[in-house]
């Protein structure tokens, strides 16, 4: 619970004016929301960032550690075979490491997106025996991703220690 009742600190971000095209727009909107959840979960404090305040267990660093998987899933071509077992950071792992594990997916999504130049193409690096969604899919696939688990983010985070916004 935030220390200091009815004191929240609030760090709002608006949402972008992404170009005029359609990939520009995706593309613009999903970063937008790969930064709001990155810097929700940075510098959180331990153990809090991994204590979860729900009763599904969900906690700020498991979010950022599924949302990695998913990015490298997506992009990348990762298999993963249980994606449960995303929702948990490794009991080594600081919020520091998490949140450049996160980025580094993120960049190297990105580096790959950089190559595609239609959206209806197939992503180029599907997952193991599973067709591959349009590259157009898989944006808005992780927009949805990433924007319901900042949600998440946003409310366990206030409830740790009170910062808010986005």
């Amino acid at each position: 619970m935030p220390s200091t009742p009815g004191r929240i600190r609030r760090r709002d971000t608006p949402p972008p004016r992404t170009g005029n095209d359609e990939t520009g727009t995706l593309r613009g909107f999903l970063d937008y929301l790969r930064t709001s959840i990155a810097a929700k979960v940075e510098g959180a404090p331990e153990p809090q960032a991994r204590t979860s305040a729900v009763p599904s267990g969900t906690n700020l660093l498991g979010l950022l550690e599924h949302l990695t998987h998913v990015e490298r899933s997506m992009f990348l071509g990762d298999n993963v075979t249980d994606w449960q077992a995303t929702f948990q950071a490794a009991p080594s792992d600081s919020v520091a490491d998490v949140v450049a594990r996160y980025r580094d997916a993120v960049e190297r999504a990105n580096e790959m997106l950089d190559g595609c130049t239609d959206l209806g193409a197939p992503v180029p690096l599907p997952r193991p025996g599973r067709p591959a969604p349009s590259v157009r899919w898989a944006l808005t696939h992780m927009i949805e991703e990433t924007g319901r688990h900042a949600g998440h983010a946003d409310i366990l985070r206030e409830l740790i220690d009170g910062t808010a916004g986005r």
